[in-house]
């Protein structure tokens, strides 16, 4: 009887070794899939930031030197990016309801948006824009001589919490893009505008914006960073995107995105 009984105990012993490999491995698994990084993120870009994004009408889909960027970064960093078409003002609103995963888009770096998302690694620098109409022959060096006068900048931007904090205009009008601005600009229905530098100058080298100008002597005080933007505490995405930005930028396909766009 002992020689069965010891098998018996053998048997059972093997049984809860086998079990106890079968929980240890089901729980990596689904521990591996739970913490998996997705193979796709969605990208949030606006349709009116020429040249950073803006919405190709013969292909219907966004281009510009920020989606170049995020996609030269996916390649970078192992995964695929969907680049969505998104209002400026709604791109936080839309990465914060996980509609979309990242931001790529004109969007500078500020202590307020910080306290909402986290931002990436600088991808390009840059300040604000001052244009007036056309035929405005005055060097304006700051905005404080615009005071009483009535200035307008495009809604969701730092531009327009500039104006407004500045307090010493007549009246701070709010539009839904640049283009619109101007338009009232060109119009006479404001004294000058504040926009992205660059978007604006590349602009008007296309002939987009006609009947305004920008300011050469203007001194722009708001300089900033321009990144990728994720959820607040997304450290693994982030991880991701900062270590692919650095190899870009290595490599030099940065620099050459940049230059590309002419900014």
């Amino acid at each position: 009887m002992k020689p069965i009984v010891h098998r018996i105990v053998r048997h059972l012993h093997s049984l809860r070794r086998l079990a106890l490999g079968l929980c240890v491995a089901g729980a990596a698994s689904l521990a591996g899939a739970q913490g998996a990084a997705p193979a796709t993120y969605n990208v949030g870009a606006t349709a009116t930031g020429v040249p950073f994004t803006f919405l190709d009408v013969k292909t219907n889909t966004i281009q510009g030197m920020m989606v170049d960027t995020v996609t030269a970064v996916g390649k970078a960093g192992g995964f695929g990016v969907n680049v969505q078409q998104t209002v400026f003002s709604a791109l936080i609103p839309s990465l914060t309801a996980r509609k979309i995963d990242i931001v790529s888009a004109a969007m500078l770096k500020t202590a307020a948006r910080q306290e909402v998302v986290d931002f990436s690694d600088p991808v390009y620098s840059y300040g604000e824009g001052l244009i007036v109409k056309g035929d405005d022959a005055r060097a304006y060096v700051s905005l404080d001589e615009l005071k009483g006068e009535v200035v307008g900048a495009q809604v969701g931007t730092v531009f327009l919490d500039m104006l407004n904090k500045k307090g010493i205009f007549k009246e701070v009008r709010s539009y839904d893009s640049v283009a619109d601005m101007t338009r009232d600009l060109s119009l006479g229905r404001i004294k000058a505008g504040l926009g992205d530098q660059p978007i604006i100058a590349y602009q008007l080298r296309q002939n987009t914006f006609p009947g305004v100008k920008l300011v050469e002597s203007y001194k722009p005080v708001n300089v900033g960073d321009v990144c990728l933007v994720v959820r607040k505490g997304d450290t693994e995405t982030m991880a991701r995107l900062n270590k692919a930005i650095a190899a870009i930028k290595a490599d030099g396909t940065l620099a050459k995105i940049v230059q590309k766009w002419g900014i």
